[in-house]
């Protein structure tokens, strides 16, 4: 020890006071100039080394996994196969849990079910996807009259139309989904329909996040907010269960095109424009 003569119950309870302050042996080493590492050993007898000292263990982990997975109510087998260790590894870890129920064949059914789609699930995912990635690529560029006739249909299918009983020649569109909304601004203004023709407002229920689906349509359209119309809230009916109730639902934007009987008439009639030429290319049609 250094100078040869310090005390070593002094030393002890200097090495002791470092210990409990969370030193390693080598810092208390290095702290008191102790060269001797029995002695140093011998100095810090009986106090448990600081926590960021220890080193995890993987079995450490796989007793901690094999706990868990057996409180889920699985067998040794399972545990087995879920985390590829010995059966009597997995006794020693787990011997002291209840043992699980015994499933009916048709919750084990249920449960190998399960087991299959965790595994499964990504593949068929990834497949999944694969699948919409290359049919968006086919699409490549529109020409103006594919987004023109693009367009037309989208209306006529989730747009405002006349009715004989009911007259509403004007142009209004009302979706839930952002891409409709971009495809339909973007035919609007193809077929020449300024922006400031337009009126913008947002339909969502009460319960919802209103100011912020406010913004979100804002962004969508590239327009403020303060030049958005009255939010139309729907209200809630306790007898109906709502799927929509994730931070996702921002409710429906509508876009109405002020003045324009005219176009909505254009639009009537490039409609049934496209189903006349359909029409014409059906097989049965064709010399």
């Amino acid at each position: 020890m250094s100078g040869g003569c310090a005390d070593f119950d002094d030393l002890r309870r200097q090495a002791i006071a470092l210990r409990r302050e969370g030193l390693s042996l080598r810092q208390i080493r290095d702290r008191l100039r102790i060269g001797n590492n029995d002695i140093l050993n011998r100095l810090v007898k009986g106090e448990p080394p600081p926590d960021w000292t220890r080193r995890p263990h993987a079995r450490d982990d796989l007793r901690a996994k094999a706990r868990a997975l057996r409180s889920q109510g699985m067998t040794y087998d399972q545990i087995q196969v879920e985390l590829g260790c010995s059966k009597s590894s997995i006794s020693l870890w787990v011997r002291d849990l209840p043992k699980p129920v015994p499933r009916t064949p048709s919750e084990q059914a249920r449960l190998a079910a399960r087991k299959r789609w965790e595994h499964e699930g990504p593949r068929r995912e990834a497949a999944r996807q694969a699948t919409k990635d290359t049919a968006r690529r086919e699409i490549g560029t529109l020409t103006e009259r594919e987004l023109f006739l693009v367009g037309v249909g989208l209306y006529w299918a989730e747009g405002t139309k006349d009715k004989p009983h009911a007259r509403r020649e004007r142009v209004i569109f009302v979706n839930s989904d952002p891409g409709m909304i971009r495809l339909f601004l973007a035919w609007l203004d193809m077929v020449g329909v300024d922006r400031g023709h337009l009126r913008f407002h947002v339909m969502i229920h009460e319960s919802a996040d209103v100011h912020g689906a406010e913004r979100y349509w804002a962004d969508v359209v590239e327009a403020d907010v303060s030049a958005f119309g009255k939010t139309t809230l729907k209200r809630h009916n306790p007898k109906t269960v709502r799927k929509n109730v994730d931070t996702r639902y921002r409710g429906c934007l509508v876009i109405q095109v002020r003045q324009s009987a005219e176009l909505y008439r254009r639009i009537e009639g490039w409609w049934y424009g496209i189903v006349g030429a359909a029409s014409a290319t059906e097989p049965s049609n064709r010399t």
